[in-house]
């Protein structure tokens, strides 16, 4: 073993998703951590790639045992070539191909105390009891952050101990709490107002908060963190102003999180006294029946030699007999727990032992991964100090036959780990499912992992379908553990389909690069649902969830689905028939569409936000809209008539500036920069200020100027002011990109030129409209003579070359795109006394960037691959199912039962949102009329409209002309003459919508499925 000392840049671009969620400081301490794992069976595998996708400094592994076949059911760095070897050597090369920058070693020799001197972390698992005693031992007294995690078949669990004195220095995930200042009082003690009253309740007494931004009462700005006590009236109490310069305007007081101890048992002490991480009184008691029956397994290979056979039931009766015996759990006081042992817990335990499942593997390896970044980091606050986890609601339910044991028995193959639990008939049945996968990014990586380690479709008539259209970016590569470097660039969809096949050869992976929505339903359409079993999706848009959704309920196939967002998580599935139907969360559907009134953006911003969208508006109307329209228009024989439209004007004048040519040179390029620096920063918010005065006042006497809406300031040009000189040479850069020009990086030449040029004339800038009415008036403000002169010299841009649209792309930070962003808006801040967002925090706004960690990602994973088990394993009551939700920086763990669809009832009707009307269309093809006959024959309701889609196919308020008319016509006549178009090519059926006499408003009818 050779663990080298390094010191190395963080690659940003690499890490970018995983930064929002841990931040600069834990990373680089993430960066230059050394951990030791011993154990490289599915579990250690897990954590071994979640650490090593996260960047750590080193990871040594260790695990001289050889390779067998039960290791190959989760441990997807094994193949069968790797029967016999060693496992740690088997699994080094591909690990470290994961992450060049993270040594990956191998220790061969026995695990010494002063091979343990030499790591920060160490991570056990599937050794035996003895072992973990010792070395956690050494580990607790020497400081050294100690886990460790084990599974067997359905049941895991994770120990940790970060010694008796670990400082927790973030403990949440949740970012400092900031609020702008409204207004500060000279006193003892001062009063502070915020500009939000409404963010005073965010705030509690003895918080610790810093300033930063305030104009006036400066000697605040970057003080130690001062305590604030929230007052009654809203406004917050600080301490002595009195002696201070009196508060002029600005500024934002910002939360200092404070840190936390804790305190963590050895592990011979924690054996006997577990403190458990559970959500009630009754998930306590299971728990601590689990904590035996793991204590009985270890018991029981001690006196064995061995582990339990797979559905022994001599073996299993040993198991409970060694539990019942053990010495009896005591409390954090040392009092005896009285509680009663269930023993069918530990029976069924017992039973499943045996196996080795690669969900159980993902979820732990997930939470263990996670544990370990919380020791090297100090940021969220370690598991106390056990966590036990069971998917035991996998197996059958108590009643149920089990198949004979020795279909449980191993079979010398790769998934001799999952029939020691679900046995070979089960297997076989999984073999044979066609699933289709819709995205394969992050989530969907780690499912078609897990894919193909459990065998989905990997029969003969089976097979996984994976839908996407995107292409492997670099940032993709620190979670989206399918792609490597080399491919950068390809289609997600091939690559991971490629990858999948390596996994599992057996595997038929069919890659489809066209995203799930309207425009496909010719791909995936009838024929194409026919042959599909079920549908997993692992989407990042509440849109495009809620489109797949409703494909599955047309074709009722189930669905199982995942999201994440930093540390949070969470899996849910959707059965046909027997679960409610997908809704997204309101909350979090809301937040996608977030948009801010114009008039705010434009000219009364208060946030740091609205500056974002002005900017990224700025970025749109000048870099891809103007080149557009101009580029449209050079097509047109004649100029549109949409050129004189006063917006177009206002846009084209902006876009040409101080110039009156295309520009021709990189010279014209920063002229034109500076001349809109000073339209947008100086010139127009002297405009703003003539129509609004700072002492304009309101009809009611209210200052115009007042609240949310701060009174602007313009800003003198500054060239060695560093946002100031990054606006001019991005903005210069992306004009010269747009018209083909050359560019510059280089800012000391930058400097010098600008040293050269005079500030342009205000005359040739483009006049600022405080409204819309204004807008539309806006030609007069033009003038004749301006007018003629803009389209003299709108003629030369429309002469020239075509222009090049700029589609704005947040992960290259060499292109300007974010750097002409995060500048607009951090000079528009500075205009209105906003604290401006930082560079990070802008790119992820304007980026609309989703934090994301590997290990949330391989959790959840890991959890829609236990529904999996159930949906495959055939019919299950709606209690096998479970949704789930987690926080893993908060150590929550929550699975529940879903609900049953709610059923609605209209006369003698009943039906969910699973039922549809199924009509065949008969021989020859129905007419409309004999359709609606149909319908009231069958159910007593006479039809008061009918559609299809936004088409309105019958309506019973029509004239008697044209009601018989549309009731003559067949229905899939009806269909084209009204839509203009034919049935699909292999459409099975026709959806039409129906609205009965006398329903009431909020009645919602099944469809109707009309066959053809």
């Amino acid at each position: 073993m050779d663990v080298q000392e390094t010191s190395k840049l963080l690659d940003e671009e690499l890490y970018s998703r995983q930064l929002y969620v841990l931040g600069l400081p834990a990373m680089e301490r993430i960066q230059g951590a050394k951990v030791l794992l011993s154990g490289l069976q599915g579990l250690g595998a897990e954590i071994a790639k979640n650490l090593v996708l996260m960047g750590i400094g080193s990871l040594t592994l260790h695990d001289p045992h050889p390779t067998c076949w039960s290791d190959l059911a989760a441990q997807f760095f094994l193949s069968e070539q790797d029967l016999g070897r060693s496992r740690a050597e088997a699994s080094q090369e591909l690990l470290a191909k994961l992450n060049g920058a993270v040594q990956v070693c191998i220790h061969k020799g026995d695990i010494t105390e002063d091979l343990l001197l030499h790591f920060q972390v160490v991570v056990l698992t599937a050794l035996k009891l003895e072992e973990q005693l010792k070395v956690g031992s050494f580990c607790h007294k020497h400081g050294i952050c100690f886990l460790v995690a084990d599974t067997r078949g359905l049941v895991g669990q994770l120990f940790c101990d970060f010694g008796e004195n670990f400082t927790v220095q973030e403990p949440t995930e949740a970012e400092p709490l900031t609020a702008a200042i409204q207004h500060i009082s000279q006193g003892s003690p001062g009063i502070l107002t915020l500009r939000e009253q409404a963010d005073a309740h965010h705030f509690h007494n003895g918080d610790l908060v810093t300033f930063s931004g305030i104009e006036g009462m400066v000697e605040l700005n970057n003080c130690a963190p001062w305590p604030l006590r929230v007052r009654e009236d809203g406004t917050l109490e600080i301490e002595d102003t009195s002696t201070f310069s009196r508060y002029l305007r600005g500024g934002v007081i910002t939360e200092v999180k404070k840190s936390k101890t804790v305190s963590h048992e050895p592990l011979d002490v924690a054996l006997l006294q577990p403190r458990v991480v559970a959500q009630s009184s009754q998930e306590v008691h299971r728990a601590h029946c689990l904590h035996q029956a793991f204590r009985a397994l270890h018991k029981f290979q001690e006196l064995s030699g061995r582990r339990p056979q797979p559905w022994d039931p001599v073996d299993t009766e040993m198991v409970v007999d060694l539990a019942r015996a053990l010495e009896p759990l005591k409390g954090t006081e040392g009092e005896p727990l009285e509680e009663q042992l269930d023993e069918a817990l530990v029976r069924t335990v017992a039973l499943s032992s045996a196996g080795s499942l690669s969900p159980m593997a993902a979820m732990l390896g997930a939470v263990a991964a996670q544990e370990v970044l919380k020791a090297i980091s100090r940021k969220f606050m370690p598991l106390d100090q056990w966590l036990y986890f069971d998917a035991l609601d996998c197996l059958p339910e108590d009643g149920e036959s089990f198949p004979n044991p020795e279909d449980y028995a191993p079979r010398g193959c790769r998934y001799d780990g999952q029939i020691a639990v679900f046995g070979a008939h089960f297997q076989e049945r999984l073999s044979h499912q066609h699933y289709l996968l819709v995205g394969a990014g992050a989530i969907g990586c780690e499912l078609l992992k897990g894919f193909a380690l459990v065998g989905l479709g990997a029969g003969g008539s089976g097979g996984v379908t994976v839908a996407d259209m995107d292409h492997v970016e670099r940032s993709n590569l620190s979670r989206q553990f399918l792609f490597r470097p080399q491919d950068i660039g390809r289609l997600k969809a091939e690559v991971a389909a490629e990858a999948a096949h390596r996994l599992n050869s057996d595997l038929l992976v069919t890659p489809l690069p066209y995203q799930l929505d309207p425009t496909t339903e010719h791909i995936y359409g009838d024929n194409f649902f026919s042959s599909v079993d079920g549908v997993a999706a692992a989407l990042d848009s509440f849109q495009a969830r809620r489109y797949v959704a409703a494909r599955c309920t047309h074709y009722l196939k189930p669905l199982l689905e995942a999201g994440t967002k930093g540390t949070w998580g969470s899996a849910c599935v959707f059965v046909p028939h027997l679960t409610e139907g997908y809704r997204a969360p309101a909350s979090a559907a809301a937040s996608e569409d977030t948009s801010y009134p114009i008039c705010t953006v434009r000219h009364f911003p208060s946030t740091a936000e609205h500056t974002l969208q002005w900017a990224r508006d700025e970025f749109e109307g000048l870099f891809r809209l103007f080149a557009e329209t101009i580029n449209r228009h050079q097509q047109a024989l004649t100029p549109p008539a949409d050129l004189d439209g006063p917006q177009m004007l206002n846009l084209l004048q902006v876009v040409l500036g101080v110039l009156r040519e295309r520009p021709q040179t990189w010279r014209d390029c920063v002229v034109w920069a500076l001349g809109h620096w000073q339209l947008r920063f100086h010139y127009g918010i002297e405009q703003l200020l003539r129509h609004f005065p700072p002492d304009k006042v309101l009809e009611d006497g209210t200052p115009f100027w007042s609240g949310p809406k701060q009174c602007p300031q313009p800003l003198e040009f500054d060239a060695s002011q560093d946002m100031h000189l990054l606006f001019v040479l991005a903005a210069a850069n992306l004009y010269a990109q747009m018209h083909g020009l050359p560019g510059s990086q280089d800012q000391t030449a930058l400097k010098d030129l600008l040293q050269l040029l005079p500030l342009p004339d205000p005359q040739y800038l483009a006049p600022i409209f405080a409204s819309d009415l204004e807008l539309t008036l806006a030609s007069a403000e033009f003038g004749p003579e301006r007018l003629k002169k803009l389209r003299e010299a709108l003629e030369t841009w429309r002469m020239g070359a075509p222009l090049k649209p700029l589609m704005f792309e947040k992960d290259d930070d060499s292109n300007f795109h974010v750097d002409f962003v995060v500048a607009a808006a951090s000079l528009r801040a500075q205009n209105y006394g906003i604290p401006p967002a930082n560079r990070a925090k802008s790119k992820q706004i304007v980026g609309r960037i989703i934090p994301a960690i590997a290990t949330t990602t391989a959790a959840v994973a890991g959890l829609v691959c236990l529904e999996l088990y159930k949906v495959v394993g055939g019919p299950r009551p709606l209690t096998a199912f479970r949704h789930s939700y987690l926080h893993l920086a908060e150590n929550y763990f929550s699975r529940w039962v879903p609900s049953a669809p709610a059923i609605q009832k209209f006369h003698d009707l009943k039906w969910t949102c699973w039922d549809r009307l199924e009509v065949p269309a008969g021989q020859p093809m129905r007419t409309l009329e004999s359709l609606l006959a149909h319908l009231q024959e069958l159910h007593e309701l006479r039809v008061r409209m009918l559609l299809h889609g936004p088409a309105l196919l019958y309506s019973a308020g029509w004239s008697p002309e044209k009601r018989a008319h549309h009731l003559s016509l067949r229905v899939t006549d009806l269909v084209q003459q009204v839509t203009g178009r034919a049935p699909e090519p292999g459409q099975r059926v026709l959806v039409l919508e129906l609205s009965f006499e006398g329903e009431e408003e909020d009645t919602a009818f099944p469809p109707l499925h009309y066959e053809l």
